[in-house]
């Protein structure tokens, strides 16, 4: 091959190398591999990516997950609405820990409370775990609200406790159902006067004995009498008693929680 040939053999090869080079170069800029801004700042998103940071895709838990009240156990309370997807994954558990949080206080108590020298009792109202009677048999012996009640041989106090789709993150609604009782921080219908029962005193550790006990002691504190004959002729039951508690709630949260006078109730 004479010399003129092999320079334009060489010539060829090169000038193929050159597009080749060109053709990778394209290829690679089609793939994201450019160094733009854009596409810098989006492999910097894929490959520093912290698992616990929030993005768009994770949505937002509610502040409170309650709905609006029915007569199956919501909780009556206001609340705002969520999106449907934060309540597809928020109904589920919530559900969940309320069944489990129920059957175990429900066990623990049934567990004491077939003894002599027990305060309170509870059962299932139409076998439904979330609501429940419960019997309160002692109360400070006193107390004028205790010399009534023997007098009148009333054996216990008996409340009505209804627990909300959201417990225990949402406080259970309760009410005296009988006797029927002055004073003593109890209202219209039976509902009572207790900030531990409202959102912004309720606390998801506070278990059903601590919510009995304080009313046993709050109803003492407020000097609370067995009424022997009512000075209103309102309807006693639990409509009456959501709408005056609904009402109470939104005093306190004007007014902020003050005792009130005795006088009062």
């Amino acid at each position: 091959m004479s010399t003129r040939s092999k320079e334009k053999v060489v010539a060829a090869f090169r000038k193929l190398f050159r597009s080749s080079e060109k053709l990778t170069e394209q290829e690679g800029g089609n793939d994201g591999t450019t160094n733009s801004p854009s596409r810098r700042l989006l492999g910097r998103h894929h490959h520093h990516h912290r698992p616990d940071a929030v993005t768009p895709s994770d949505g937002s838990m509610p502040e409170n997950p309650g709905t609006s009240h029915t007569a199956h156990g919501s909780c009556f309370f206001k609340t705002k609405k969520s999106s449907s997807s934060s309540q597809g994954n928020m109904g589920i558990p919530e559900k969940g820990v309320r069944l489990r949080r129920l059957m175990k206080e429900l066990s623990e108590i049934q567990r004491t409370q077939h003894r002599r020298d027990a305060t309170f009792t509870a059962e299932l109202v139409n076998d439904n775990l979330f609501e429940w009677h419960v019997r309160l048999h002692k109360i400070d012996p006193e107390s004028e609200l205790a010399a009534d009640m023997r007098e009148l041989e009333i054996p216990y106090i008996l409340l009505h406790v209804v627990f909300p789709e959201n417990f225990p993150f949402a406080p259970p609604f309760m009410r005296v159902i009988s006797p029927r009782i002055e004073k003593g921080f109890v209202m219209e219908g039976g509902a009572i006067c207790m900030e531990l029962l409202t959102p912004r005193g309720w606390a998801s550790a506070y278990t059903v004995e601590a919510v009995i006990t304080q009313f046993a002691a709050s109803i003492v504190k407020g000097q609370g009498r067995v009424a022997r004959k009512p000075k209103t002729n309102k309807e006693f039951n639990r409509r009456s008693a959501e709408e005056s508690f609904r009402n109470l709630v939104k005093t306190h949260e004007k007014y902020g929680w003050v005792t009130p006078p005795l006088a009062e109730g």
